[in-house]
């Protein structure tokens, strides 16, 4: 038995690790690039680089601009949480040499962000070490400084002065590079950042106490100069901290990432192999306490395997040969001989980390917002503290104190909050939804979520839990259920499955008929000529029997096999209804959303999993067309529809509505298509999906009217004088932290939920008498 069906269809690399220095080495050519990048369609590639340097919004814009406009790149796109770049490019139209040189040009070293893994967080490290440095020298010249405050003068003040001077120079010289490289980048290639008035505002601030020094002035400013620069550091750690924290969703998958694995060679020799030149067919060794590097299939031995990761079930599966395990499961108990099934790029893990990565770094409408506001908040920042500085020169005579309160103006207007107010919301998000089992393929899916207000549901494998059993199977003639097994085995449908099982399980079955021409119809059946020597062969139809059969007058449920048109076989199915089924049909009822199943099975069959679920709106019969129909009909009435569904023909219904959501052992082309998959056993994804999606959107307006507040209150405040450089850093800081904060709140209430889907199932517990059915064929219908 599989443990989990649900193998990525394409995926980034899965030794994607953590930051490392900027100057890490490149790969050496092409082929090294290729082997960091997975494939997509078309013949392009996507590559992940890490791109330590980008701190802001304008950092973005500048990455994405330099590196999009090159005419090998088809897109750019940066995660401010991650400082990652993923581009997409084609490699047969230049070398990937020139996405390095068009970072050079603009000033930011990158590197494949698989050269990271071993470095660990190099960026906390560096923070921590210079906000020591910054610490040390504060409360060194605040000592210095107590003896100035308490009456120095003259000789012993200048002495004091300039002992300060000597501390405070080289500790903002090295502690200040946090702002002071990336600020000097932008400025080089005429840009501006969000360190910029920072790092103007610290060498202002040195620089006048300096010239005081020089000057034997009674004031001096490198104590509050250099405490500044420690606050503003303590702020840019706890941003990066938190930013970590919120995604600690992509790091606990890095966390089950292997390094490699055990190869046996084709002399039986055992030999270790990095991850990434595992290959398709290689064999591998897995000892009892370690995790599966690739997706695999079992060759030999038996075990107790946590697949958690794919089906969210805490209990062990139990595997021996044939059986399939995905990347990333936990051997329990007994040593597995597997045979790759496919590359480390390819895998189920790697396919979730590309989902989360996407999820992180995609724009939604209120990010782009957020970009365009903060690109034209730097020019004006600077205008306000220039006129800040003109007015109270030329009003005042006092230009000392006017180049003060400017510098104060600079720090305490930078647009940190702004532009963190959607990407932190999004992380966490996506954070959350990992934890509840639900991957999120798109950011701008989350957004599209939070304003849906109508529910579409497909039948089997989404209702149910897609496992159909065979009715009267004994009773069927065995050549006829071996010759639908033949036909079953060309598709993925749960009830193909189901007779495959059937076929197979026959004590004495006659030899496979051969088969050519053989071809899915999505949402029809599969179809195939029968080899029998006439010319063309029978055609043989398995599915819909109004599609199989030559006479469609009767309506007949179940599936049919049919030669030449005619009836041979006519097969039914039960199938239980997927966990959390009635309780979340029942409370998207309650919350307005008014959930309707619309499947392309027999109108009966519907018509009792609607019974025995609750659901008082249901289709049946429906073609694909018809379930996009109706998803435009919704539409076009102003509703917003979520679809979920998980076979081959919802995946026209999927890409057509406004959302999508699909399980994990959906069909590769339902996957794709759909913006989210869940991953567990329970049909509550869809309420968590939606409450997460609601609840991120309230965070995110809340971090603009946040932002905003802070502004509309600290400029004036600043500009009137009131506010000193060192209050400036604590306010600019504390600003950012506080929307940071607000999303995490994201995290809490972890409860609420499941108690209503509890309250919501125990009502729908009582199944209500099967709904009516419509008097003619469902298709663009009101509920029936």
């Amino acid at each position: 038995m599989s443990c989990c069906n649900a193998a990525g269809s394409a995926a980034r690399d899965a030794a994607a690790g953590g930051e490392a220095a900027a100057d890490a080495p490149r790969p050496a050519g092409k082929d090294e690039m290729l082997a960091a990048s997975r494939p997509l369609a078309g013949g392009a590639v996507e590559t992940h680089f890490a791109v330590p340097a980008i701190h802001c919004g304008g950092c973005i814009r500048a990455v994405e601009g330099a590196v999009g406009a090159l005419p090998m790149v088809q897109g750019a796109r940066v995660n401010l949480s991650t400082k990652r770049l993923a581009v997409t490019w084609r490699p047969d139209a230049a070398d990937p040499d020139a996405i390095f040189a068009a970072l050079d040009r603009i000033g930011y070293k990158a590197h494949p962000i698989d050269a990271a893994g071993a470095d660990g967080d190099r960026t906390l490290k560096r923070l921590i070490l210079q906000l020591g440095v910054a610490g040390f020298a504060a409360g060194n010249i605040m000592l210095l400084s107590v003896s100035v405050w308490s009456g120095a003068e003259g000789s012993t003040r200048d002495l004091f002065h300039w002992i300060s001077a000597l501390i405070a120079i080289p500790a903002v010289a090295f502690a200040g590079q946090a702002f002071f490289r990336p600020a000097f980048a932008a400025l080089r290639r005429g840009r501006m950042n969000m360190d910029v008035p920072i790092s103007l505002a610290l060498v202002l601030a040195v620089a006048v106490s300096l010239y005081e020094t020089a000057q034997s002035g009674p004031h001096a400013y490198f104590d509050a100069s250099v405490t500044l620069l420690f606050f503003l550091l303590i702020g840019r750690t706890l941003d990066h901290v938190m930013r970590e924290r919120a995604r600690s969703a992509a790091a606990t998958l890095q966390r089950m990432v292997p390094r490699g694995a055990t190869v046996i060679a084709a002399d039986g020799a055992r030999v270790w192999r990095a991850l990434e030149a595992i290959r398709p067919g290689d064999r591998l060794f897995v000892a009892a306490g370690e995790r599966i590097p690739v997706d695999a299939r079992v060759l030999d031995g038996e075990g107790d395997v946590d697949c958690a990761i794919a089906t969210g079930e805490s209990d062990p599966i139990a595997v021996g040969p044939g059986g399939e395990l995905p990347a990333g499961a936990l051997n329990l108990s007994g040593a597995l001989t597997l045979e790759a099934v496919k590359p480390a790029s390819q895998s189920f893990l790697a396919e979730m980390m590309a989902m989360l990565e996407a999820a992180e770094s995609a724009k939604p409408r209120f990010r782009r917002y957020a970009d365009r506001a903060a690109s034209f908040y730097s020019p004006i920042v600077h205008l306000v503290a220039f006129a800040t500085f003109l007015g109270w020169g030329l009003a005042a005579g006092d230009w000392y104190r006017a180049l003060y309160i400017a510098i104060s103006v600079l720090i305490i207007t930078c647009p940190c909050a702004l532009a963190l107010a959607v990407p932190v919301v999004q992380v966490v998000a996506a954070g959350r939804l990992f934890r509840h089992g639900i991957l999120l393929k798109d950011g701008a899916a989350l957004e599209t979520l939070a304003r849906v207000d109508r529910v579409l549901f497909d039948k089997t494998g989404t209702l149910t839990v897609g496992r159909p059993r065979l009715l009267d199977a004994v009773v069927q003639d065995p050549d006829l259920l071996a010759l639908a097994g033949a036909l079953a085995r060309n598709s993925r449908h749960p009830y193909s499955t189901a007779l495959t099982e059937a076929a197979e399980a026959l004590e004495a079955q006659a030899a496979p008929p051969t088969l050519n021409a053989i071809r899915e119809v999505p949402g029809s059946g599969v179809e195939a000529r029968l080899a029998d020597g006439t010319a063309g062969g029978a055609l043989l139809r398995l599915g819909r029997p109004a599609w199989a059969l030559d006479d469609a007058g009767e309506d007949r449920a179940g599936v049919a096999l049919s030669r030449d048109g005619q009836l041979l076989a006519l097969y039914r199915f039960e199938d239980a209804p997927r966990a959390g089924a009635a309780g979340t049909l029942a409370w998207l009822e309650a919350q307005g959303f008014e959930p309707e199943i619309v499947s392309g099975d027999h109108r009966d069959r519907v018509a009792e999993a609607a019974r025995t679920l609750g659901a008082g709106r249901w289709r049946g019969g429906l073609q694909p067309a018809d379930k996009i129909a109706r998803i435009q009909a919704l539409q076009g009435a102003g509703h917003r529809v979520l679809m979920v569904g998980d076979g081959l023909n919802d995946a026209p219904a999927l890409s057509a509505a406004d959302a999508s959501v699909a399980p994990a052992t959906a069909a590769d082309v339902g996957r794709r298509a759909a913006g989210f998959v869940f991953l567990h056993e329970g049909l509550d994804a869809v309420v968590r999906a939606l409450d997460i999606a609601r609840r991120a959107r309230s965070l995110i307006l809340q971090n603009f009217a946040l932002a905003a507040l802070y502004n509309m209150i600290a400029i004036p405040i600043a500009v009137s004088g009131y506010v000193t450089p060192l209050v400036a850093a604590l306010a600019m800081s504390g600003s950012s932290i506080v929307v940071i904060s607000n999303a995490l709140r994201l995290n809490l209430g972890a409860g609420r939920v499941t108690r209503a889907l509890d309250r919501q199932g125990r009502r729908a517990a009582p199944a209500p008498a099967a709904p009516a059915a419509p008097a003619a064929q469902p298709r663009l219908e009101g509920a029936a």
